[in-house]
């Protein structure tokens, strides 16, 4: 059973669809990715001559050739919860659970959906978050002491930046040169030995790397337009956290071996499992993701977690291995649970795997190296580009795998709905 497209008219229908399509670009899904799902909600309700154009900045829609269009602009990214609702959305539509004008209404409402703890979350989050990130990236009591205690500038800079306070633009350079300067600050008292990584965790909150991730795999799937843009964007956030660090070195005088890319593990391998599952906790309090969805990015950041340190400390391959291994376990399990379990949204429990990847710290280490010591930026800028390149093919496998299995999967379902109906027909 499919809604009807009846109870709205053509401009309230472009509406809807728009609507859709511009949460699911919010949410991070990728311009392809959102293409094809409001395609097939449009499908589901009787209009299969849709047709759309999705980028960063806004959906342009229209419900066939010629017909008259809509579009509507995409105003920063939505939190875990709301993405998950719009996955519940999509679902309704699909399945007939939803009629139109509910969808709709739902989707009006989405940006005032208030988090389940606006201000205690966000500072809690942040906190964790850094000290989980930094058991898995600086595996160092101070390291992760630093992280914990540095968490609340970046939160207090994203806050200022929603009261429009700091402009959005500046926040990266902002956040970077505070951090920095703090954890240059600490490396000169001899409290830490490696600053360079050590400030990456307190700021991993903003790093683009889902942007620079996602930029890629829709290069691959053809969205070109999106894909550039999102390069270029995330790039350019990456030029201003490194103009912040290097603006922090130049006021405090670092020596160059600051800028070293050294790894300092004290903890041992139990701090990146303790760091998964604190990055986990934190990632459920910033994002307030409903507490039915918080086994579910466990198990998906902990499979990609697993995956990729097996493939790089028991195969003893190199980053980029256990990168694309793991990219292609998260995108892969993320698919499969929520074709188990259609109202789980894939992007709710696949997004925050990219923290665990770090894309974004290896391209803010490259870029913040080239600008300081260029002679150790190019094996930093290979690894980093290497990675990058993985993280992309890794998700776009997974993603392709597991299309491969849900048309299997489909096509065997209708063969045997079909051969029950025949006989039906017989007896």
């Amino acid at each position: 059973m499919t809604a009807s497209p009846d109870a709205l008219t053509d401009a309230q229908t472009r509406q809807l669809l728009v609507y859709l399509a511009a949460a699911h670009m919010a949410g991070g899904a990728g311009a392809h990715e959102a293409t094809e799902d409001v395609v097939r909600a449009a499908r589901a309700i009787g209009l299969p001559g849709a047709q759309i154009n999705a980028t960063p900045d806004g959906v342009t829609l229209s419900l066939g050739h010629g017909a008259p269009a809509t579009f509507e602009s995409i105003e920063g990214s939505l939190r875990l919860d709301q993405t998950a609702r719009v996955a519940g959305i999509q679902h309704g539509l699909e399945t007939g659970a939803l009629t139109p004008t509910a969808a709709l209404d739902a989707l009006k409402g989405l940006r005032a959906q208030r988090a389940r703890f606006p201000v205690t979350g966000m500072y809690l989050g942040g906190f964790t978050v850094a000290a989980g990130i930094a058991g898995i990236l600086q595996p160092a009591w101070p390291s992760v002491l630093f992280a914990a205690v540095a968490s609340p500038i970046t939160i207090a800079l994203i806050r200022l930046t929603g009261r429009r306070l700091v402009p959005s633009a500046l926040l990266p350079l902002f956040a970077g040169f505070l951090v920095a300067a703090a954890a240059f600050a600490a490396f000169q008292a001899g409290f830490i030995t490696s600053p360079l990584r050590t400030m990456l965790p307190p700021v991993a909150v903003l790093l683009p790397g889902a942007l620079l991730v996602t930029g890629l795999s829709e290069l691959v799937a053809g969205a070109m337009v999106s894909g550039a843009s999102r390069l270029a964007y995330g790039t350019t956030q990456l030029v201003m956290f490194a103009a912040g660090v290097a603006g922090a070195s130049i006021l405090l005088d670092v020596p160059p071996e600051a800028f070293a890319n050294a790894r300092v593990d004290e903890i041992g391998p139990l701090a990146g499992f303790v760091g998964l599952f604190l990055l986990t906790l934190g990632i459920c309090f910033m994002e307030s993701v409903p507490r039915r969805l918080a086994p579910g990015v466990l198990f998906v950041t902990a499979s990609t977690y697993v995956t990729q340190w097996s493939v790089q400390n028991w195969v003893d391959a190199p980053a980029w291995g256990g990168a694309l291994a793991g990219a292609f376990v998260a995108s892969f399990s993320a698919w499969v649970i929520a074709l188990a379990r259609p109202t789980m949204s894939r992007m709710v429990l696949f997004l925050p795997s990219f923290w665990l990847l770090v894309p974004g710290s290896l391209g803010l280490v490259t870029v913040t190296q080239l600008g300081i010591d260029p002679r150790e930026s190019w094996p930093t800028a290979m690894n980093a580009t290497s990675v990058v390149l993985a993280i992309a093919l890794g998700l776009v496998f997974g993603t392709s795998a597991a299309r491969a299995l849900r048309f299997t999967l489909r096509r065997g379902l209708r063969r045997r709905a079909d051969a029950r109906a025949a006989s039906t027909l017989v007896e």
